[in-house]
């Protein structure tokens, strides 16, 4: 028995097996592709390691690494024209291409060698595939990493004003032709994206040992992407979980010893300031490439900056300036990488200290049996009473930030007494335990402006009931599509109406509140529940109506209408289609409460939705003398439609599987 278990397990990791490096550098850099072509990648140094991360993920899904950087290197107008034109301005504004380089050049020799091994493995593969050229970006260069991790929070300057894009036009004139056309049109922001995460003390656990759930919830399509993979570096960069496709670490996962996960918070990391006419300011000048009308024109714009930062847009005649936390300090890579390699919590707290990356919370467990939990990373210190969400005065000395928080201010928690750790997005007060505590008096509340959200509510839930819980039962919690909204929401409804809804009153009123896919009470539930606001029995009486119109009966199975759908990586080049294959899903909207969260995009012609963010990684760990992993990517590891990857891993997501994890 024992023999035939290990002859299928060299089997299951030896389906794909290549070496690389041939002309790179890299020297005996292996990738094995397990059944579902996760690439599992052993090299003798770290950045032999990265080499390998990086070309597998450009054999799996290049075209989707290379729009992500013309968007990080602010070329994106260059390519896609006008509607890209603020990101670019941006990435210009707050120079970004100096502010790269200078970091790799101030780097140290171990992690500027991960950066060249990220430029040397996609420059590789782009020699290796010439077919493919001409490429948007001919050449990789070792800074374009850091690049792309500075770029990520630029919105963020725009959105905390509120500019519009005539006051953007005001302070750069020199682009009021493209910023004064109407703004492309906005895609409707995804219900409730966010991300769960828990851990479960060894004193809850059967085995007695500490349990991590990872589990973000972003978009399906587009930038962002999910990319599961190991790496096995004989330096000691041993780890499993998934990257952000185009970047070259781990950015949630497990190794030997621990683990560790992510979910965003709403910490205020970005300012802004109106400035006095008189201001001191610095110029310069750069240009911006845009496509339009089929040729690409090059523009020279303008630029000036405070010591707090750049102009960004013109109200009512005054110049506006915006600062985001960390865009100048750089380090968020080394901070990456520090987290995999800790061996111990001390070591990993240690990581946290480095105060790199911001907009993150940590849950963290390992094979001692710690859990651990903190809200947030790099967050600027301002001086009390200090709004940050509101505009500030530039030439006011209290509104000016005051350095960056340590990470000892900030909120967290240690082997608490619940027994449990749980973030959704939500409060950090209510992360050890039900109800939340009350903040310590004096709290900057810019720090942690979260609400206790229905997922952490349920979350709580959940764990509170999960005594001695075992890998198996672990597992099932992390899939569970129970809709906590509607225990509440359905006490608005008779329990007796008029005869032509009764039938659907009883089918809400007899459901156990819990998603499946053939769950008829689901459907109904999910779409009165968008229209609650109404008198209660009405927009029952509008969802029968609806139902019937589509599909001819109100006895509409949730699974026949909510689909998983795998069209082009960017999400925008092809349509969702009944023509496609598809299969059904459980999860809905995290507005509901739900755990498995599953948003989708309803065109109005068939009433079906179909799947563009929510649950995208799924990883389940237990933490003994070795790390036992579960893990489950939306569709599958390659975006290449002739691959046999391209969809393999959606039936198990439909169906509420795992895939073990070596």
């Amino acid at each position: 028995m024992a023999c035939t278990r290990l002859l299928f397990l060299s089997l299951f990791l030896l389906l794909q097996n290549h070496s690389l490096a041939a002309g790179s550098g890299f020297q005996g850099v292996r990738v094995q592709r397990d059944s579902y072509g996760v690439p599992h990648i052993s090299a003798p140094t770290d950045a032999g390691a990265v080499y390998g991360l990086m070309y597998a993920q450009a054999e799996d899904n290049f075209g989707q690494i290379q729009s992500d950087f013309t968007r990080a290197l602010g070329r994106a107008a260059e390519f896609e024209g006008p509607s890209q034109l603020i990101n670019d301005l941006l990435h210009r504004a707050f120079e970004i291409d100096r502010l790269a380089r200078q970091e790799y050049a101030r780097m140290a020799p171990a992690a500027r060698s991960l950066c060249d091994a990220h430029a040397a493995a996609l420059n590789q593969y782009m020699a290796d595939h010439p077919q493919g050229q001409p490429y948007p970006i001919s050449r990789f260069e070792p800074w374009h990493i850091l690049a792309m991790q500075l770029s990520s929070g630029l919105s963020g300057a725009v959105s905390s004003g509120k500019f519009t894009r005539a006051e953007i036009a005001a302070a750069y004139p020199a682009l009021a032709p493209w910023l004064s056309r109407p703004a492309p049109a906005a895609v409707a922001p995804n219900e409730d994206e966010g991300s769960n995460m828990w851990a479960l003390a060894p004193a809850r656990s059967r085995n007695g040992r500490a349990l991590l759930l990872i589990n973000p919830h972003v978009g399906f399509f587009g930038g962002g992407q999910r990319y599961e993979a190991h790496l096995n570096s004989k330096q000691g960069l041993r780890v499993s979980g998934f990257a952000i496709l185009g970047t070259p670490y781990i950015r949630s996962g497990w190794t030997p010893t621990h683990g560790w996960s992510h979910t965003n918070n709403y910490a205020d990391t970005v300012d802004v300031w109106r400035e006095a006419p008189d201001a001191q300011f610095s110029p310069w000048q750069d240009t911006l490439r845009i496509k339009s009308s089929g040729s690409v024109e090059t523009v020279t714009v303008q630029f000036r900056k405070t010591i707090r930062g750049p102009v960004i847009a013109l109200r009512n005649g005054a110049p506006h300036t915006a600062r985001i936390a960390g865009h100048d300090r750089g380090g968020i890579l080394e901070q990456r990488v520090a987290l995999a390699r800790a061996r111990s919590l001390k070591e990993f707290q240690a990581a946290l200290a480095l105060r790199a990356f911001t907009g993150s919370n940590t849950i963290y467990a390992d094979n001692k049996g710690n859990i651990f939990y903190l809200h947030g990373c790099l967050i600027p210190k301002r001086a009390p009473g200090v709004d940050p969400a509101s505009i500030l005065e530039g030439q006011n000395p209290a509104h000016q930030w005051q350095g960056y928080h340590e990470i000892s201010e900030l909120p967290q928690f240690l082997n608490p007494p619940s027994g449990y750790l749980q973030n959704c997005n939500s409060t950090p007060f209510g992360a050890a335990g039900d109800p939340p505590a009350t903040p310590p008096a004096g709290f900057p509340a810019y720090l942690a402006p979260e609400a206790d959200g229905l997922r952490a509510r349920n979350s709580r839930r959940i764990l509170s009931a999960a005594q001695r819980a075992d890998f198996e039962q672990w597992s099932t919690m992390a899939l569970d599509t129970s809709v906590y909204s509607a225990a509440d929401d359905l006490k608005r409804l008779p329990a007796q109406g008029p005869p032509e809804l009764q039938p659907l009153l009883d089918e809400l009123h007899h459901w156990n509140r819990v998603s499946a896919i053939d769950s008829v009470a689901m459907t109904l539930y999910t779409r009165w529940a968008r229209l609650k606001a109404q008198d209660p029995l009405a927009a029952l009486a509008q969802v029968r109506a609806e139902l019937e119109k589509l599909h001819g009966t109100w006895r509409v199975p949730y699974g026949s209408i909510t689909r998983l759908q795998r069209i082009h990586t960017s999400g925008t080049q092809e349509q969702f289609g009944k023509d496609k294959p598809s299969l059904p899903v459980a999860g809905g909207s995290g507005t509901l409460g739900m755990l498995f969260v599953f948003n989708t995009r309803q065109p109005a012609a068939d009433g079906i939705g179909y799947g563009i963010s929510g649950n995208t990684y799924v990883a389940v760990v237990e933490f003994g003398s070795k790390p036992k992993a579960r893990s489950l990517l939306v569709f599958g590891q390659s975006a290449d439609p002739k691959s046999p990857h391209y969809f393999d891993q959606a039936p198990l997501y439909s169906e509420k599987r795992f895939k073990d994890v070596r």
